[in-house]
């Protein structure tokens, strides 16, 4: 079966034929880097990492870009308020990004744009977009016109006169020739204080949309195979860089749109206000393990809402916990008696894998089959119908499923002096016959986040996940 994705572009499912045989190209909206990125920011970038991972999986070479957005309105209003130059501000939430992308086991970008570093790019597309008359230029700002772009409106399926139905009215609107025209020069006014450049065009800094457009197209080139971000951003965002890309080059920007749906907080939109914004330094912080979260990020289907609860991620954690188990209980087989039906069921689960993985990346069902398989070998294991040989290639194949998943790392450690000693004294204390005691201790390593396993080899500990 070959990969099918759903195309906002077309709204439909169609098969993936990159442009160039064996190799893709790939765009991501990154983070605007204004503050730490919150846990619906961090599904889009695991939804895209999914992507990447598994075109990969399927024997692809990806070169990927991701942009940072590190001039705009909302990255100069926090300057602003904490009276920092634009560049020091930012840093530090560029420096965040990417420890956060390092704890979600996110593969590294081929190419990671700031919006800062191509100012040149982004003026020589507005100064083509001049010449092609799809732009003017309005009291030292530049807009594009989108009546000059007969497709416009082509991703979000919205006309021009729904948009000027719904449009939000900003301090430009009555001045503009129509009321959808966009920025993609923005002049200098006191506002902005210390952040403008001073090129060609004018004294001033670029619009939002101009830059994803002048750096995909850097790094990537005029027409490319995929493009990802969340559902926010079909409109106006990607729509307008369509208009500009297309309006440059009269060719088609991108083949194929994936976005992922919004995520929910208990049910509601996640607001600062409602007390239910999370960054995924606050869950870190609660003592949640990274790959839970990741996880639970992954688990529904990208183009469901997804609603996050904390029951829901505990419920991750546990899940997450029996695979742990499993490849713990895998790496400690020693029957040399082997199950004729192993190579038949291992085959069966990359089939399946495979099958929800290619009907456009639907991983609840992938995970589903790599469960139903844990539950079959665990029964042989149960029945001594097992070997090393069979765990090996059992090994092997749960890794090839983590080479898209990205959810099994785990961080080495090592057990503090004070846990080593309860555990010295609980095993004496079993030894002892001490039951009331031994159990009393087990509790207490178990509040350290340390959980103890009695087996015939002896006692073994694992952290929680």
């Amino acid at each position: 079966m070959s990969l099918r994705l759903f195309n906002t572009l077309t709204r439909q499912k169609e098969e993936f034929v990159p442009i160039e045989p064996g190799k893709v190209k790939m765009y991501t909206c990154g983070p605007t880097v204004y503050d730490f990125a919150h846990i619906g920011n961090f599904r889009a970038y695991v939804v895209a990492d999914l992507v990447k991972r598994y075109l990969k999986y399927k024997g692809y070479k990806v070169k990927q870009v991701v942009n940072l957005t590190d001039v705009d309105d909302r990255t100069i209003k926090g300057s602003q308020e904490k009276q920092f130059p634009l560049n020091e501000y930012t840093k530090r939430y560029k420096e965040a990004y990417f420890q956060d992308v390092k704890s979600m086991n996110i593969e590294m970008a081929d190419i990671y744009s700031e919006a800062t570093a191509h100012i040149k790019e982004m003026v020589e597309l507005v100064k083509k977009l001049l010449e092609k008359g799809h732009a003017y230029q309005l009291a030292g700002s530049i807009y594009y016109k989108i009546s000059t772009f007969k497709d416009y409106g082509k991703l979000s399926k919205m006309n021009r006169e729904d948009l000027k139905a719904g449009v939000r009215i900003s301090k430009d609107t009555y001045e503009k020739e129509e009321v959808g025209d966009f920025a993609l020069w923005k002049g200098w006014d006191e506002e902005d204080g210390e952040v403008f450049w001073e090129m060609e065009i004018g004294k001033g800094r670029p619009g939002w949309h101009i830059e994803c457009s002048a750096m995909s197209m850097k790094y990537l080139g005029k027409h490319f195979d995929i493009h990802t971000g969340g559902v926010d951003l079909i409109f106006p965002h990607h729509e307008n860089e369509i208009a500009q890309s297309e309006g440059v080059t009269g060719e088609k920007f991108v083949n194929y749109w994936i976005h992922n749906e919004h995520l929910l907080v208990e049910g509601r939109k996640m607001s600062k206000s409602l007390g239910n914004f999370y960054t995924l330094r606050d869950l870190l912080e609660k003592g949640y393990n990274p790959m839970a979260i990741r996880y639970l990020l992954i688990a529904t289907y990208y183009r469901q809402q997804l609603n996050f609860t904390f029951e829901g991620l505990d419920g991750a954690r546990n899940a997450l916990q029996r695979l742990y188990d499993f490849i713990d209980r895998l790496k400690d087989v020693k029957s040399q008696k082997s199950h004729p039906e192993v190579a038949e069921i291992l085959e069966e689960a990359q089939k399946g894998f495979e099958e929800a993985m290619d009907d456009d990346l639907n991983v609840s069902a992938a995970l589903g089959k790599i469960f139903d398989l844990v539950k079959e070998i665990n029964k042989f294991i149960d029945e001594g119908d097992f070997s090393s040989q069979d765990a090996e290639k059992t090994l092997v194949l749960i890794e090839r499923f983590d080479s898209v998943l990205g959810i099994l790392k785990r961080e080495e450690i090592t057990l503090d002096e004070k846990v080593v000693e309860l555990i010295q004294k609980r095993n004496q204390a079993r030894k002892d016959k001490k039951w009331e005691e031994a159990d009393k201790i087990r509790k207490e390593i178990e509040a350290l986040g340390i959980i103890l396993e009695d087996t015939p080899e002896g006692t073994k500990w694992k952290k929680r996940t």
